[in-house]
């Protein structure tokens, strides 16, 4: 279940599709991120903050609104919640939260708590918002693209990086919601990792990373994919084949991007 630990850090690790949810701890503040998946994972992470929370005040991040992350929502009701305006604001949240109980019926999933969209606490409404919160200062990123409502998050002084769905090591870009913005995103980024010193690097699926050159590796390969999505489509595929183990699950999505940035253009 843990899957990197470290003296700030904690990141589990789901069964399903290496969907990560970290916990960042100093003596003043705990912060989580998407608690997912099954029941006995979100159980794993509850019990965490049950032992270590003490008297601090728990922040729930939500990188976007995506059902899996948005999964263990029940599980912390006394969480303060961080997110965009746009996941504060979405328009289909019933229909969110209608696929939670889908994934659990079809699998005959009982959980001990009733999952719900989040409410936002603290909505993030542009680039370069800044939250003090305890001994940590957070500086906060739209990130629209994999969909509209994405949050990218640096977390200083510890040099923490929470992408979301973006930047993974097992995944190729997922892009649900825009072509064109998942392009300027992933060009934020650049800027982003230029204009902060980041020591590690958690994705929404894969690994963690504490080493800048793997960062810039992700980087430069999602930007490769997205760049010759509509331009070389049988090399991008084969790259996929050559550098994600699990494409054959995932190439239905490769479909639906090229799709979806035939729509945008």
């Amino acid at each position: 279940m843990i899957h990197y630990k470290n003296d700030h850090l904690t990141v589990f690790q789901s069964s399903l599709y290496q969907t990560t949810s970290a916990i960042v701890e100093t003596d003043a503040v705990m912060i989580l991120t998407d608690p997912n998946w099954l029941p006995h994972e979100v159980q794993a992470i509850r019990e965490y903050v049950n032992r270590e929370l003490g008297n601090r005040q728990l922040y729930i991040i939500y990188t976007h609104s995506d059902f899996d992350h948005i999964i263990g929502s029940g599980a912390f009701p006394e969480a303060k919640v961080i997110a965009t305006e746009e996941l504060k604001n979405h328009k289909h949240k019933n229909e969110i939260v209608q696929k939670i109980h889908q994934f659990d019926q079809r699998y005959y999933i009982k959980r001990d708590y009733e999952p719900h969209f989040p409410h936002v606490d603290y909505p993030i409404s542009r680039d370069g918002e800044k939250l003090e919160l305890g001994d940590l200062s957070l500086t906060f990123y739209k990130a629209p693209g994999h969909t509209h409502d994405g949050l990218f998050t640096v977390v200083e002084p510890l040099g923490i990086f929470l992408s979301g769905d973006y930047l993974s090591d097992v995944e190729f870009p997922f892009i649900f919601s825009s072509y064109i913005d998942y392009k300027k995103t992933l060009k934020k980024t650049e800027s982003i990792l230029r204009n902060h010193m980041v020591h590690v690097h958690v994705p929404g699926h894969g690994s963690v990373t504490e080493d800048p050159a793997e960062v810039e590796r992700r980087m430069e390969e999602s930007t490769y994919y997205v760049d010759n999505l509509l331009h070389g489509s049988e090399l991008v595929e084969a790259f996929c084949r050559e550098r994600y183990a699990f494409f054959e699950g995932m190439k239905n999505i490769h479909s639906e991007n090229i799709e979806m940035a035939k729509k945008n253009l």
